[in-house]
């Protein structure tokens, strides 16, 4: 099959009013490809557009910049540009940069859009062998899927199947001009090493090397696919909700599905699993752990707690400042530095002129006025309430005057109601590793 009909195939279900985004780097893979569907699309009447990640981090970056725009402007495809921050932060600098270039992906795109990437059987390969050595699970060594779902787009790599040598040999054929990445020689990013050290001297015992990675990484998108509809199963027993679970089902689970359904909770939520040292050390705690106690587990990006013999799974606690306030109109949604709160609130006496509130943290001492209860402590209506500790401190308090008329998603006073407003769909946070 040539190149021409594998994006000839990928263009056959488009679905008409969506846009079709090339990933467009300026290197020999996005340039022939956004040059070989331009046509196509342009024939079918399919809007094609391009988006460039500028990450800035090397002097050639300018470079490629203005080589995507003259590509564009040659071939009449609108370009987006995207200028990123890259905060390795730990994480090294290539997975930050792909979080960043996923990041301007979401912000650029609208949701139904379609995002083709020029990944070829080279890059599988090498994604391969990077989650192989780093000890990765059926998740890692699944690699690229050839199509996915993200965040309301629709992500294809029109190639995937296709090696690199067949793509060169079409750009050389048609005279494509393309920018080389200095950093593709560098041998310190891991990659790079792969691709110049290691799969070149496979190649030489093994011609056909990629087409068998690509085989078994088939395989494992399939077993993948399996584990994640048993790990639904099993969240669904422990009552459905990923951020918690009841200990009581968790240990009725051997170890190994207890771990799968760990991550399946927290990829539900868009937070990375924990390395495999933490992830024993939780399994410890669930076995072990009363039902009042309150052990944190903590790694990058994500936390456990148990409480009230349930574990919970989250994001980080971000740091609060007791003396931050604001005023709200009760109209919501409420945003806070420790998160958005999607809740409307209105006073019965007041719902011709509506009153300024105030919105602030818990300091202490404060109380509230219920229906048929009068005046009671907030710190034990917590309690009641099974707010967990870590959270009550970060719950919004509203006031009018000096009057405490609301805690929201949690308590309101008497003569008021809230009203939760439709919130937005969870979104999978995972990136995947490309090159």
């Amino acid at each position: 099959m040539t190149l021409q009909r594998f994006v000839d195939d990928a263009l056959a279900d488009h679905v008409p009013g969506c846009v079709v985004w090339v990933a467009l780097s300026g290197g020999l893979d996005s340039s022939l490809l956004l040059h070989m569907v331009a046509p196509l699309a342009r024939r079918r009447g399919i809007a094609l557009r391009a988006i460039h990640v500028n990450h800035g981090l090397q002097a050639a970056a300018g470079d490629f910049e203005l080589h995507c725009r003259e590509l564009c402007q040659a071939l009449a495809v609108p370009l987006s540009v995207a200028h990123v921050e890259v905060e390795p932060a730990g994480r090294g600098l290539e997975a930050a940069a792909r979080e960043a270039r996923y990041r301007a992906f979401a912000e650029t795109l609208s949701a139904g859009d379609r995002l083709w990437l020029a990944q070829h059987a080279d890059d599988q390969a090498e994604t391969f062998l990077l989650a192989a050595l780093r000890g990765s699970g059926v998740r890692g060594l699944a690699g690229m899927p050839a199509t996915r779902q993200w965040r309301g787009l629709r992500i294809e790599r029109p190639w995937l199947a296709l090696p690199r040598s067949d793509l060169a040999q079409e750009a050389r054929q048609r005279g494509i001009a393309w920018c080389e990445d200095p950093s593709n020689h560098h041998l310190r990013h891991d990659r790079n090493f792969l691709r110049h050290r290691v799969v070149p001297r496979l190649a030489e015992r093994w011609p056909r090397a990629a087409d068998a990675v690509g085989r078994s990484v088939a395989h494992l998108q399939e077993a993948d696919e399996l584990l994640g509809e048993l790990a639904e199963i099993d969240l669904a027993r422990a009552g459905g909700d990923p951020e918690r679970l009841p200990l009581t089902t968790l240990r009725t689970l051997r170890p190994s599905r207890l771990r799968l359904l760990v991550r399946h909770a927290l990829q539900r939520q868009g937070l990375p699993a924990p390395p495999a040292k933490r992830l024993t050390e939780l399994e410890r705690q669930v076995s072990v752990a009363g039902g009042d106690r309150l052990p944190a587990i903590a790694w990058a990006g994500g936390e456990a707690r148990i409480w009230r013999h349930h574990l919970f799974l989250m994001a980080p606690l971000a740091a609060i400042d007791l003396d931050w306030q604001r005023f709200w109109d009760g109209q919501g949604p409420l945003e806070t530095p420790w998160g958005r709160h999607s809740w409307e609130l209105r006073s019965s006496s007041h719902d011709a002129a509506r009153p300024m509130l105030r919105v602030g943290l818990r300091r202490g001492g404060e109380t509230m006025r219920l229906a048929g209860r009068g005046a009671r402590d907030i710190k034990r209506l917590f309690q009641e309430a099974g707010i967990p500790p870590w959270q009550r401190d970060r719950l919004p308090l509203v006031w009018q005057g000096g009057e405490l008329v609301a805690v929201l998603g949690v308590l309101t006073a008497e003569g008021w109601r809230q009203t939760a407003l439709p919130t937005r769909p969870m979104e999978d946070a995972r990136f995947e590793d490309d090159a």
